[in-house]
């Protein structure tokens, strides 16, 4: 039998365990006599009869006698007692928090957890222990518990995993979810050794090539292959483009064309571009917007459409083509930030502009740029491009997950920034934070309650107010913008640290997709020695009406999600605005309708009919006819449903700011619909997948 000796403040705990069992427990007080240490108040109760009972001392002494004796700590009193009784004792490491419960469980390398500043515990206390704080943070999903256990395997420590729900306990080491490292130095080519014209390599400000420019190379690019280049944020996609535009342009092979999502990213590769090779070639943008202005604010962008190098954003050039307006002697069409293929509102447009592209220009050279891509090797086929694949950042990332109550997320963002910005780069530059919360509204309370240096940034704002915080973040004059999904996709701001206030944009959860993309924006080789992604996930919170998930499980799927196959399918809505705007470009020739269709990658409904029903088109010998109305479809960017709705509003009402109103309102609720309907068919095809794996589980049995 063992015997263990507990020391408490008042007392000393004794038990007496036979194999894990303890069988008798005892209460013991020392007293200091003439003779020394001896024992007083000896009381002990067996597990199984209930009640304690005075005992003689000398029982005691006997007991230890027959035992295997250990203390649970050093105790010079009863180290005493027992040296002059002359009965040998050693040391344990029990789980205090099992003793209580009348369970021993002794603590090794394996099992033990700090607890507090110098105790220790078991895991399974430790997880018990664990679970008891979190009651204060609602309800916590079975991810977000598991990651948490995870993270006490990992640190062996409670109040280090208590860090990550905790503000006031805060520190964000405790808070790391991994770390993505940095690419390690390889050897590439230098820009003078391969077969550029003089003038690029001149004018290009490159000496070497970065890793993923110079596979793009080893795969064909100075050889016009198309390609789908996907590499991490700032490893060196645009660069890509312009080896090859500029080279097919000089070479007389036709003009380079570069298109990208946003207006504030054309505005900035068009000031780049004019920068570098203005003294090689015209360089205009084209946008919707009517028009952009350069950094004195005093002159209007070059909008010349037969200019070497043109930059524009997808609907820009979209809207010429869709007015059957044709673009002449392209050489190479660089679409940048690719990854808009799966985008909820303009993926389908993308896809149909590179596709009328392709048809327009069979001869031009295609690049297709992304840092996330889900399934790369799938979409290169379905481009008819060959992958060049870059896993590795130029910058390591380190990604931090923190559960936070909501009323606790500003005051902890405040900290961060602060930290962030305090921090000086061996490259000589601040930290700089982006914000990314899920409205408008939020991004100016944020901005707001954090105070001097930060600002928010969104689609809301006037063209000049947005100019002005891209130039003071470009300058370091910010710590930090707040922002909703704009700067997602590719405005090239030097930010170290990447903070996800939320996990929503709008009324959609983040896909896995979208906040790879936004995480890629931490972390800049040329500013920058390390980049940071922080999560603040609320346990129970939700932004989404009639959403099952919450802001917690979502992070860890985010974390942990892969990116799916890009493989969208586009409604009839989507389909019908694709198949007018190809009959534009087409002239309505079929044949040339369908073989643009073949360029698609998502997959369209048939409307042919339809139209012809709606007497939106006529057909007669092989060729399309449009309609006015048709022809307001494409122009316009509306398929034919929202076409009816406006037909129906302008013969109800009068006012086209009410017409404006409902349609706008229709809009969100039909997206709303389509969120839940999306999740409700997740979530009944994760319980089909449950049922099967029930059924083959007991067929098996």
């Amino acid at each position: 039998m063992k015997a263990i000796i507990q020391p408490t403040k008042k007392y000393y705990r004794v038990l007496y365990i036979d194999t894990h069992h303890i069988r008798i427990t005892g209460m013991l007080e020392l007293v200091d006599t003439p003779k020394g240490i001896r024992p007083v108040k000896y009381r002990i109760r067996h597990t199984k009869s209930g009640g304690y009972r005075n005992t003689p001392s000398k029982d005691l002494v006997t007991h230890l006698r027959r035992s295997r004796l250990y203390l649970t700590a050093k105790d010079k009193p009863f180290e005493s007692f027992l040296q002059d009784l002359q009965i040998p004792y050693s040391y344990v490491s029990l789980c205090r928090f099992c003793l209580m419960d009348d369970r021993v469980t002794e603590l090794d390398k394996k099992n033990a957890v700090g607890f507090g500043e110098e105790e220790q515990i078991c895991m399974d206390c430790a997880r018990k222990e664990l679970r008891r704080e979190l009651v204060h943070m609602g309800r916590l999903g079975r991810s977000a518990l598991s990651h948490l256990d995870e993270l006490l395997e990992k640190y062996r420590s409670v109040d280090r995993v208590l860090a990550t729900i905790e503000p006031d306990r805060l520190t964000v080491g405790h808070t790391l979810y991994d770390r993505l490292e940095a690419h390690p130095v390889v050897q590439t080519a230098r820009i003078e050794e391969l077969p550029f014209p003089r003038e690029f390599v001149t004018a290009c400000g490159v000496e070497s090539l970065m890793p993923v420019q110079q596979l793009a190379v080893e795969a064909g690019l100075l050889y016009g292959k198309d390609l789908l280049v996907v590499s991490a944020t700032a490893s060196g996609k645009t660069f890509i483009g312009e080896m090859a535009g500029l080279k097919n342009y000089l070479e007389k092979r036709g003009r380079v064309l570069f298109l990208v999502p946003l207006v504030a990213l054309a505005y900035q590769k068009y000031e780049r571009f004019s920068q570098k090779y203005g003294h090689l070639t015209d360089v205009s943008i084209i946008t919707g917007a009517s028009r952009i202005l350069v950094k004195d604010n005093r002159r209007p962008a070059n909008r010349n459409r037969n200019a070497g190098i043109l930059v524009a954003t997808y609907e820009g050039i979209d809207h010429l083509m869709r007015l059957g307006e044709s673009l002449t002697n392209i050489g190479t069409v660089i679409i940048d930030e690719v990854q808009m293929l799966e985008d909820r509102d303009r993926g389908h447009r993308v896809d149909g502009l590179i596709a009328r592209m392709k048809f327009a220009s069979p001869k031009a050279q295609f690049l297709y740029l992304s840092a996330t891509i889900g399934h790369p090797k799938l979409l290169a086929a379905k481009l008819g491009s060959k992958l060049v694949r870059y896993d590795d950042r130029p910058v390591s990332l380190e990604r931090y997950l923190i559960f936070s109550e909501r009323e606790q997320k500003i005051p902890t963002e405040r900290t961060l920034v602060a930290e962030e910005y305090n921090h000086v780069s061996d490259k000589g530059y601040h930290g700089q934070t982006i914000i990314f919360t899920n409205s408008r509204a939020r991004c100016h309370i944020i901005a707001e309650k954090i105070g001097e240096g930060v600002a928010p940034y969104h689609a809301g704002l006037t063209q000049a107010e947005r100019r002005q915080v891209e130039e003071k973040f470009e300058k370091g004059q910010l710590r930090a913008v707040v922002t909703t999904a704009a700067l997602a996709a590719g405005v090239d701001f030097p930010a170290s640290q990447v903070i996800f206030d939320s996990l929503a944009m709008g009324i959609e959860w983040l896909t896995v997709q979208e906040f790879y993309q936004m995480s890629g924006r931490a972390g800049r080789p040329d500013f920058h020695d390390l980049g940071k992604v922080v999560i603040l996930a609320e346990p129970g919170g939700s932004y989404i009406r009639g959403s099952r998930l919450t802001e917690e499980e979502v992070a860890m799927g985010l974390l942990k999600g892969e990116m799916g196959e890009v493989a969208p399918q586009y409604n009839l809505e989507q389909s019908s605005e694709l198949y007018v705007a190809n009959a534009v470009i087409c002239k309505g020739d079929v044949s040339s309708i369908e073989k643009i269709e073949g360029y698609l990658v998502g997959e369209s409904e048939p409307v042919e009919e339809l139209l012809i029903n709606r007497n939106l088109i006529s057909k007669e010998n092989g060729l399309i006819r449009l309609t006015p109305l048709a022809r307001v479809m494409s122009e316009h960017f509306i398929g034919v449903e929202r076409l009816s709705r406006i037909i129906r509003l302008v013969n109800e009402m009068k006012d086209p700011l009410d017409i404006l109103a409902d349609l706008e309102c229709a809009s969100d609720e039909e997206a709303a619909k389509e969120k839940i309907r999306k999740e409700n068919e997740k979530g009944d095809s994760h319980r089909k997948k449950k049922k099967r794996h029930g059924r083959r589980m007991k067929k098996n049995s």
